[in-house]
């Protein structure tokens, strides 16, 4: 290596540094617009090559992006603010020692059966504070961190936008430069692609349709906050069978405590024979077409995502461990005579 190249690599690794540090307070809207970019892509092609036959390539290109951005807006962005907004509130209220769970008969429940006087109303605030803490800063930090996220949401639309209307260019660009032996770098991507799809279909999807399902029975038992309770068990149900279990199992026998043992019953054999069922069947049933991934990985990914990056990470750490393994795979299966 020449004076000229250990000088250009040097830039090179500079000019990186900066830009990471430019991008940094943003950089988990930027992997979450290229998560939903990656998602929204096979919709584009399909949809741009239905335009095409009826108007220009590009103006087709780029009507489809719009089309699809849009409808994100619509079926996933919106639903998802309002969800984290009624968490929030919710989460504040509990933090401030205002809970619309009865208290009160919980603690004379468990001072009947134990003998004991328990503070479940001081637990129940010390928590929402440790979680308001971890998540926002404290308080004072919720603000800050909903300017930031509109923000950030507004820069990861139009990083969308332009992702799916020049990603196809960018993956041949990443195919053109990596120093990896072409047949390599196409593993590599296709390991990639397969494993955040596994990730995102695989995982959270199903998790997510498990809280959803769990949600309405929780709203037909008539257990109070469910959209806050929804939200809890959307990052548990990331825990095969007895993740979402830890909302709705407590819940059932909350009602039972608070004298309404039709509703508690009714959650109960719903919780078993339709929430349980979700896991057990749905789960299998996608992720055995798509990647392998231990469920304890994924957990970890997503604590460690939403401690590391706020409600984004929900999404990002599951996939940066998830592309982690298939970079770690295809090295084993390409490099292992090394």
């Amino acid at each position: 290596m020449n004076r000229g190249q250990s000088f250009l690599l040097l830039l090179m690794g500079s000019v990186a540094l900066l830009t990471l540090f430019v991008i940094l307070p943003f950089v988990e809207y930027v992997v979450a617009s290229a998560i939903l970019a990656f998602v929204l892509y096979p919709f584009h092609r399909r949809l741009t090559r239905w335009l095409r036959r009826r108007i220009s390539k590009r103006f087709g290109q780029m009507l489809s992006a719009l089309t699809l951005i849009f409808s994100a807006i619509v079926a996933v962005i919106l639903p998802l603010a309002y969800i984290t907004w009624v968490f929030v509130r919710d989460l504040t209220a509990i933090a401030a020692g205002e809970s619309s769970v009865d208290v009160a008969a919980i603690e004379a429940e468990i001072a009947a059966i134990t003998g004991q006087d328990p503070e479940v109303g001081d637990a129940l605030q010390t928590i929402g504070e440790l979680l308001i803490q971890t998540l926002f800063g404290g308080l004072s930090g919720v603000l800050t961190t909903t300017i930031r996220a509109s923000v950030g949401l507004s820069l990861a639309l139009f990083l969308v936008y332009y992702t799916l209307i020049d990603g196809p260019a960018f993956v041949k660009w990443i195919r053109d430069t990596s120093p990896l032996p072409p047949d390599v770098t196409a593993d590599l991507v296709d390991r990639v692609d397969v494993m955040t799809r596994g990730v995102v279909i695989g995982h959270i999807s199903v998790a997510l349709l498990q809280a959803l399902v769990a949600g309405v029975g929780l709203w037909a038992a008539g257990i109070p906050n469910v959209v806050f309770w929804t939200f809890v068990m959307a990052v548990l149900a990331l825990l095969p069978l007895i993740g979402a279990f830890f909302v709705w199992g407590p819940a059932a026998a909350y009602l039972v405590i608070v004298d309404q043992v039709t509703a508690g019953i009714f959650l109960a054999v719903y919780g078993v024979a339709v929430i349980a069922m979700v896991d057990n069947y749905a789960r299998p049933l996608v992720i055995d077409q798509q990647a392998h991934l231990n469920p304890a990985v994924i957990l970890l990914g997503v604590f460690g995502g939403i401690y590391s990056v706020g409600f984004t990470g929900l999404f990002v750490g599951p996939i940066v461990i998830g592309v982690l393994a298939a970079t770690l795979e295809t090295f084993r299966e390409d490099y292992d005579a090394i």
